[in-house]
Formats: C-alpha cells, sequence, structure tokens
C-alpha cells in the first residue's frame, strides 16, 4: 500500500527502547511521509506542542511518565487527537482508562501490520471526516465501535454476540432507523429472523442500556435514540 491514503497526516511515535522505536519508525516511515519519535513522555509532550501530530501512537510503560499519564495530559488541552495505545496489558482496568480517554485503540505489542494497518486507515478515515468513534448514548454511556466495548458508568458491561453486532449496527448507523431486513442480513444471515428472536435481542438488549435509548421505529425497524 502506497502513502496517498495517509496523505498530509503527521504522525508521533512515542517508545523508551530505542531498538523498538527504531524499527517502528522504519515502518511508519513507509506508509507516512511525516514521522515524529519521542523517547519518552516528557519529550513527546515537547513535539505535540511544537509539531502537533494528528495521531500520536504511545507505548504505555515507560519511565519518568507512563503512556496514561502522557495521554491525561493531553486531554486536558485536547480532546481530538487520535491516540493509539501500545501495550504488552491486557487487564480490563486499562481498557476502561482506554476508553475514558478517548482513544482509538488499544493493542497489545508488539506491533503486527495486519493489527496496526486497520486502526491507521480508520485514523485517515476519521481525520478527514472528522468523525470519533466513541458514540455516547448518554454522558456516562459509551460505545467504543473501534474496540467493540459498551462502558456504563466506568463498568464494561458484558455483551452477547447477537447483542454486541445489533449494538454495533444500531450504532454505526445512529443518525437513522436501522431495518429489519438490515438486522436479518447482520445477524440471522445463514438463518431466518423469527418475531420472537428479534424481540428477545431487543428485551435483553434494552436491559443492558439506559433507559429509552433503543427505540422501535413502527414498520421500519430500530434505532438508537439518545446518541450525542
Amino acid at each position: 500500500m502506497g502513502k496517498e491514503a495517509f496523505k498530509n497526516i503527521k504522525i508521533l511515535y512515542v517508545e523508551d527502547d530505542e531498538n523498538i522505536r527504531k524499527n517502528a519508525l522504519c515502518y511508519f516511515q513507509r506508509l507516512f511521509d511525516t514521522v515524529y519519535e519521542a523517547k519518552d513522555a516528557f519529550e513527546a509532550l515537547e513535539v505535540i506542542k511544537e509539531k502537533e501530530p494528528h495521531i500520536i501512537i504511545t507505548d504505555i510503560k515507560m519511565p519518568k511518565m507512563s503512556g496514561i499519564e502522557l495521554i491525561k495530559k493531553l486531554r486536558e488541552v485536547d480532546k481530538s487527537t487520535l491516540v493509539i495505545v501500545l501495550t504488552a496489558f491486557t487487564d480490563t482496568n486499562y481498557l476502561l482508562e482506554a476508553v475514558e480517554l478517548g482513544l482509538v485503540k488499544y493493542l497489545v505489542k508488539p506491533i503486527r501490520h495486519d493489527k496496526m494497518l486497520p486502526v491507521l486507515l480508520q485514523c485517515a478515515n476519521n481525520l478527514k471526516e472528522k468523525k470519533s468513534n466513541l458514540k455516547y448514548i448518554t454522558e456516562t454511556s459509551i460505545y467504543d465501535t473501534f474496540n467493540k466495548t459498551l462502558v456504563i458508568n466506568n463498568e464494561l458491561i458484558k455483551l452477547t454476540k447477537n447483542e454486541l453486532e445489533f449494538l454495533d449496527l444500531l450504532c454505526l448507523n445512529n443518525t437513522r432507523a436501522v431495518t429489519y431486513e438490515e438486522i436479518e442480513n447482520k445477524i440471522w444471515y445463514d438463518s431466518y429472523m423469527s418475531d420472537d428472536a428479534i424481540r428477545s435481542l431487543v428485551r435483553n438488549l434494552r436491559r443492558k442500556l439506559p433507559s429509552n435509548s433503543l427505540e422501535n421505529i413502527a414498520k421500519i425497524g430500530y434505532k438508537i435514540s439518545s446518541i450525542k
């Protein structure tokens, strides 16, 4: 893939390990024309202030100041810069913090092209369309369309596969009603969607969502009604 998809996009890569940083920079420079680097969070803050990168890719575990603390400082003054976190951790607490800090993605190290490229393409698309992967059902209820997670009052909500597919479909099309045909094609693509099946799915998802956030549009389908 050429650089056309990432034209005019500036990125900053933050990593304290010199060998890892050099190898990663070679990868990112094949995709982007403008790639900045920083060996720690303090240097990163200077680069951010001076160069204003569009995308920041940072390790979590660093000396002096962690990647999470770096992002917290960034978010005090900047809510829109896209941030991807790389970490060896898979703890739920880190995932919750990632959602709260408005991260695009939380990736487990090491960097893999098949995992990183779709995230970078999504970032490029978000920048072009100036949209976020975070959908606010209420101020404290957030669905992340990229990480496929629902957080309500700082708690990660467990969803079944069908509930997740349904919620994802609703949130990705939050400006309109999602038709019964679309729901059937998405969830029951290899079988028949009965009235009982869709009613049961809606009933179970409603129990996990804030009150009155899932609206039935007569003879059409369903709409997530409270997204800001």
